[in-house]
């Protein structure tokens, strides 16, 4: 049976003074559960700084976890992870747009999650909070920022390198909240046991390089105190963003296939 450990982690920074980001998980009852279900974490970073970000972020998680709570077990989280993203995204945009009616202002936010059912990960994404997984001594990101910097270097525009420390490079490009629709970019990945995904907010992956997700997990082993040292990192280089990280360990995964989108146990 899939059976996960797990530490979260949200940080205000060092400059400041409240908390944009939001993040939530959602834990099975019982091994059926897991089987039907699975495993669900989130992360958002919002947007709009006294223009309600943190209301946004809230907005898009509880949307997510509660369409997760409600929908038809068995589901594919293939489509299933894509169509809550949307229904989080539709629920911003109208809280943003009674906000306006009240005389608030304009919201939005990133949101990264990832829902873990069998032997496999579903990643889902709007915005530049990432998913890295951690396997054998190597990080790898496993979503692709959306922001105008990142969208030039994929049209050849500009190269990586001159992207750094360009203002589009944390300009984004697509958001939760802005229109009442929008494009989810999702993916699937095999998991092991010992994998380690992490899911984490800008404030943390542009101070934090790879190493030091490898590092921290290395030499502590404790997801709470990698986490906690992955945070310390991050302030001590810059501090100036909130900081939000969520650190998942397979411990072990429940092999299967699939026919005709359903799971059969493997051998």
């Amino acid at each position: 049976m899939l059976d996960v450990e797990f530490s979260q982690v949200s940080d205000p920074g060092r400059t400041r003074d409240h908390n944009e980001d939001y993040l939530d998980h959602l834990a099975p009852g019982s091994p059926d559960e897991a089987r039907i279900r699975g495993w669900l974490f989130a992360l958002a970073d919002g947007v709009g700084g006294h223009d309600f970000g943190e209301v946004a972020s809230r907005a898009a998680v509880e949307k997510l976890i509660s369409g997760f709570r409600q929908a038809q077990g068995g589901e594919q989280l293939t489509t299933l992870l894509p169509r809550l993203v949307q229904a989080a995204n539709t629920h911003v945009f109208e809280t943003a747009m009674a906000a306006r009616q009240g005389g608030g202002a304009s919201m939005a936010t990133t949101l990264v999650t990832c829902a873990l059912r069998f032997d496999r990960a579903v990643i889902a994404h709007v915005g530049d909070s990432r998913c890295y997984q951690i396997r054998n001594g190597q990080a790898r990101q496993l979503t692709r920022d959306h922001t105008v910097a990142n969208e030039q270097i994929r049209l050849g525009l500009i190269t990586k390198g001159e992207a750094n420390g360009l203002p589009t490079s944390s300009i984004l490009s697509r958001s939760l909240g802005n229109d009442m629709f929008v494009v989810v970019d999702s993916s699937e990945h095999h998991v092991l046991a010992g994998d380690v995904l992490l899911l984490c907010s800008d404030g943390l992956h542009h101070s934090i390089r790879e190493t030091d997700m490898v590092e921290a997990l290395k030499h502590t082993g404790d997801l709470e105190s990698a986490a906690a040292q992955l945070v310390s990192i991050a302030n001590q280089r810059d501090g100036r963003d909130n900081i939000s990280v969520q650190l998942i360990r397979v411990k072990s995964v429940e092999r299967v296939g699939m026919y005709r989108g359903r799971p059969y146990k493997l051998r």
